[in-house]
């Protein structure tokens, strides 16, 4: 569950405090270890109006929300990023907040290990709220290194022939950086687009537009508490529509990743970090 009180200087401080004494305790207890059961793949096949055949089965593999430096640890990563190459994807996508609230470099050094994923076409990402509260610059430094593209209110465009698929990301919208003009003048008018936006009720807007086929988001962490058939009482800032999972926003798709990561409590209860593999799906 995500606090934007986190963007007060001395609340901000007082998260600091609390993620480098939480993170040294879980370093002196040992429980810092990966375990692939931890976490959750969830596949999911999503129909792509006009999709030309060349991109039928197309696979992206999106995870999210991160936050390094608290519950995942620099062996956890390592253990994502293994099981993330294992499914082969054609592209991965990260929808923000890979930090919490410290920058150093333990945490960089952790960043850095996202150097090793493998898609067969392209890493890209956008940044979250956190990630632009403490260490933008740094950060997208250490993608760059990496190879990984940061879709800054940009466009991607992976080729297959003749055929393209186009990949937007807007900016931090809990910050206002976002600029979907920009990005809609940058996307050529014909192929199918995909958009990269770290908080999911953007979708409200993005939809809206008619441009896009599919919206994926982080933000939420999914609640982090599940009720079984009620789904999540903990709903914030930009994730109370779609906290979590699929929905349909006009005629687009907008799918919310629970994370990998968890924020100030290291706590989930029926929402285990997430793995999704989307499967681009002729019409």
């Amino acid at each position: 569950m995500k606090d934007e009180s986190n963007s007060n200087p001395n609340a901000l401080m007082v998260r600091q405090k609390m993620q480098l004494a939480m993170s040294g305790f879980r370093d002196k207890l040992g429980i810092h270890e990966f375990n692939p059961r931890d976490f959750e793949i969830v596949d999911l096949k999503v129909e792509i109006p006009d999709l030309d055949p060349a991109f039928n089965g197309y696979r992206i593999a999106h995870i999210s929300d991160i936050h390094l430096g608290q519950w995942i640890s620099a062996k956890r990563i390592e253990g994502v990023v293994n099981m993330v190459n294992k499914l082969e994807p054609d592209l991965i996508a990260i929808t923000g907040d890979s930090v919490s609230y410290v920058v150093n470099e333990p945490v960089l050094d952790m960043l850095r290990v996202l150097k090793n994923l493998k898609p067969k076409d392209v890493t890209v990402a956008v940044l979250g709220n956190h990630d632009h509260w403490v260490g933008a610059k740094e950060i997208r430094n250490v993608m760059d290194e990496s190879n990984i593209i940061e879709l800054e209110n940009d466009v991607y465009t992976i080729k297959r022939g003749n055929a393209t698929l186009h990949i937007a990301g807007v900016d931090s919208i809990t910050l206002d950086k976002q600029d979907l003009d920009a990005v809609l003048k940058k996307l050529p008018s014909s192929g199918p687009a995909i958009l990269l936006a770290h908080e999911p009720d953007f979708a409200d807007v993005s939809a809206a537009t008619g441009r896009f086929s599919l919206q994926l988001s982080g933000h939420s962490h999914g609640g982090q508490m599940v009720i079984p058939g009620l789904g999540t009482p903990f709903r914030g800032s930009k994730f109370r529509k779609y906290p979590l999972g699929e929905y349909k926003v006009r005629e687009m798709v907008q799918y919310t990743n629970r994370g990998l990561g968890t924020n100030v409590f290291w706590i989930r209860i029926n929402c285990p970090p997430e793995i999704t593999i989307l499967r681009l799906q002729s019409t």
